[in-house]
């Protein structure tokens, strides 16, 4: 179900910024006459790693991710995204973590000379060549960087899981702060993280190697569902999915990502939130 709701303002823009992941949710039943107006929010950052199970360096990356998230916390959204000639399970791998999706989106947001590599906030920055990040050693500053940018619309997700039928419910809401003349998407992933097996590392392959925030599936197209054209300051969007889990993925440590994100061809992401599918 798609559809936006108009709330016209009584009061202007706060201008500082409140707790982070304001409960948007709540506004879809607020009297469209006195709605609150939508107030800012911190900017959350997504840093998408390309990956894989042969990489001998993607260690390194995953590692470094860990060593962001450690300072940055709740702001910070890891995506691990295997894709390529390096995302190819050996025959002893438990799990192909390889997804149509994953290759879909390395070809969208560019093939990488070689990994480890990141995209952030899918914004090309300033010398940068491409989105591709190759190397570890530019990742914090860039995240730094986006963390202190302007944030144009908020973003919030609400999941409920049937446990019986292993279905997920997600319902994603955004609301602009500022106006935005230009189409906007909004892509849903489901990540999971703990999955033990096997990895090429510089010390060899390791079975029982921990893998973390790795894509499972975008239940959005890869590059994101259209939701608007535009949005004028205080109209909210609201999205609602949803989807049955296989057997093998362990729902406690799955989290979904939504972000909405440009739709042309600047494709940068404008907000984002995380959300475990079991709190």
């Amino acid at each position: 179900m798609r559809n936006i709701l108009y709330f016209i303002f009584i009061a202007f823009l706060f201008t500082t910024a409140c707790s982070e992941n304001m409960p948007l949710i709540d506004c879809l039943s607020c009297d469209t006459e006195t709605g609150p107006p939508v107030e800012p929010e911190d900017r959350k950052v997504v840093i998408e790693e390309f990956t894989g199970v042969r990489c001998v360096n993607c260690p390194a990356g995953s590692a470094e991710i860990q060593n962001l998230l450690s300072v940055y916390g709740e702001r910070l959204i890891a995506i691990s995204i295997h894709a390529g000639f390096y995302a190819n399970p050996y025959p002893e791998s438990q799990y192909d973590f390889s997804t149509p999706e994953g290759d879909n989106l390395e070809t969208f947001l560019g093939i990488p000379i070689g990994y480890p590599t990141s995209v952030i906030d899918r914004k090309q920055f300033s010398g940068e060549s491409d989105l591709q990040l190759e190397g570890t050693s530019s990742w914090g500053g860039y995240i730094a960087q986006e963390l202190d940018s302007d944030v144009k619309m908020t973003c919030g997700i609400e999941n409920q899981w049937n446990a019986n039928e292993r279905k997920l419910s997600v319902s994603v809401t955004g609301g602009a702060i500022e106006a935005i003349d230009e189409e906007i998407r909004l892509t849903v992933f489901i990540v999971e993280s703990g999955i033990k097996d096997t990895q090429l590392t510089p010390s060899g392959k390791v079975d029982d190697y921990n893998h973390k925030h790795v894509l499972r599936k975008a239940i959005t197209a890869y590059n994101g569902d259209v939701v608007v054209s535009s949005l004028a300051v205080g109209e909210f969007i609201n999205e609602d999915f949803t989807y049955s889990f296989p057997a093998e993925w362990d729902e406690a440590n799955c989290v979904v990502v939504a972000f909405f994100h440009n739709g042309g061809s600047n494709k940068e992401i404008l907000q984002a939130d995380e959300k475990h599918v079991i709190e």
